[in-house]
């Protein structure tokens, strides 16, 4: 189910909403599905895997947290600095997300660094279905868009591989600003970066952390999980500043 909040008064022009931020994973893309990434990464390890193999592997992995999993990251004490810090700093992102892989029954010598790899490998991330139209039919409209990620490492790699990055006007990663999601600093950066009032934007997201935009005044929507390559409803993002949230 959809949802969508709001905040402030609509004022006089376009609908009420003149800038749209938008978050990265969950929301404009998605991993691979993780039986891909775990059976390529065991092949760039040497170590191919049976189909059979690969789904145990994989359930085991997505147990631990993995990102896309939808289950609760399992932080063990050996880490858990690494994991507080992992949208601040490369360093401690990779550190944090090998390890949380590394704790899972069946994992090799080698997997879990693989797995990061696809992680952070522009092949290893699917845009939704509805993305590029939403993006194409904003910029026409004349919408600036400000990607605003909680990140630990650089996404345009795999925005540009993905034809996202095009429509991109302004750049907020948590790890190259300071501030994490939902952080009101992260938002007030994005609004900064493209001039516009706090009031007057939208931001889509699929996190309570993305609607931590609401503090500062901004209309909020939030989408649901989807697989890799489905539709997420971002076709709705087009009626929502249309009507001004």
């Amino acid at each position: 189910m959809h949802r969508d909040s709001s905040a402030g008064d609509d004022d006089a022009g376009r609908g009420g909403v003149d800038a749209v931020l938008f978050d990265f994973h969950g929301t404009l893309a998605q991993l691979e599905p993780l039986t891909r990434s775990v059976s390529l990464a065991a092949e760039a390890c040497g170590r191919p895997l049976s189909p059979l193999s690969v789904t145990a592997l994989a359930d085991a992995i997505g147990a631990q947290g993995w990102l896309g999993s939808g289950m609760e990251p399992r932080v063990r004490p050996d880490f858990a600095d690494a994991w507080a810090d992992r949208d601040l700093d490369e360093e401690a992102h990779r550190e944090a997300f090998t390890a949380l892989a590394a704790q899972a029954h069946g994992v090799f010598e080698g997997l879990a660094e693989a797995l990061y790899d696809r992680l952070a490998s522009p092949e290893g991330w699917v845009a939704f279905a509805d993305t590029i139209a939403t993006l194409v039919s904003l910029k026409a409209q004349g919408y600036p868009i400000a990607l605003v990620s909680n990140i630990g490492f650089d996404a345009r790699p795999i925005l540009r591989s993905l034809g996202i990055d095009r429509f991109i006007d302004a750049w907020v990663l948590s790890y190259e600003v300071g501030y994490c999601k939902p952080d009101e600093k992260i938002f007030y950066a994005a609004c900064h970066a493209l001039d516009v009032e706090p009031g007057r934007v939208l931001m889509v997201g699929d996190t309570m952390a993305d609607a931590g935009a609401a503090r500062i005044g901004a209309r909020c929507y939030l989408v649901p999980h989807a697989e890799a390559g489905r539709a997420v409803g971002l076709d709705a993002v087009l009626r929502l500043v249309r009507a001004g949230c």
